[in-house]
């Protein structure tokens, strides 16, 4: 199904589980439980999106049916927020749960329209940082875009450096490295546990 900077703290087998099982290995939500996922699900998604875009569970359940392209998820316990993502996205979570090397076959999107919670974020220099720590570069990210392309020179174009407000290399000089493009306010950001 999902992902970006955003799944850090999601167990890699559980991930790697969602993505690769051609059919649900626990049973699909129902009623109340399953509506507010899709409503979580489609809070990710822009508004071309919305009325039309597959949307699953974290344990590969579809809980409405879409055209191939997008699969918006809902926001996964602890994470960041909800996502929607393509299959070149699916394929980079897949190499990431596993710690495995990975290079974009073309350009990859991904929405995060609704941001990062403020519990949520990621270290924008470690794709494996669980929590924030005075080295780590911790982001909670507003609204934002994110982009993955196999032109390793435009990622070095853009660079890590998100202060400005502007685009910015999440993960940079690693397999996993990819465009954040904010697209509104940046919530309030988290910092290290004294």
């Amino acid at each position: 199904m999902p992902f970006s900077a955003h799944l850090l703290r999601y167990s890699g087998v559980a991930i790697a589980a969602a993505l690769a099982l051609p059919a649900a290995s626990q049973s699909p939500p129902t009623g109340a439980e399953r509506d507010t996922m899709i409503q979580s699900a489609l809070s990710a998604a822009p508004p071309t999106l919305r009325d039309t875009v597959r949307v699953a569970d974290w344990n590969g359940n579809t809980l409405r049916e879409g055209p191939a392209g997008f699969t918006c998820l809902p926001a996964p316990p602890g994470l960041a927020g909800p996502m929607c993502v393509d299959e070149v996205w699916m394929a980079w979570i897949q190499a990431w749960s596993s710690k495995a090397p990975f290079t974009p076959s073309r350009v990859g999107l991904a929405y995060m329209m609704a941001g990062d919670s403020a519990t949520g974020g990621a270290s924008n220099i470690d794709p494996f940082a669980t929590t924030p720590s005075a080295t780590n570069d911790w982001m909670v990210e507003g609204p934002h875009v994110m982009i993955l392309t196999p032109d390793r020179a435009t990622l070095d174009a853009i660079g890590p450096h998100h202060h400005g407000g502007g685009p910015y290399v999440m993960w940079a000089g690693t397999p996993y490295a990819h465009i954040m493009m904010p697209v509104g306010p940046r919530p309030a950001q988290r910092s290290a546990a004294r």
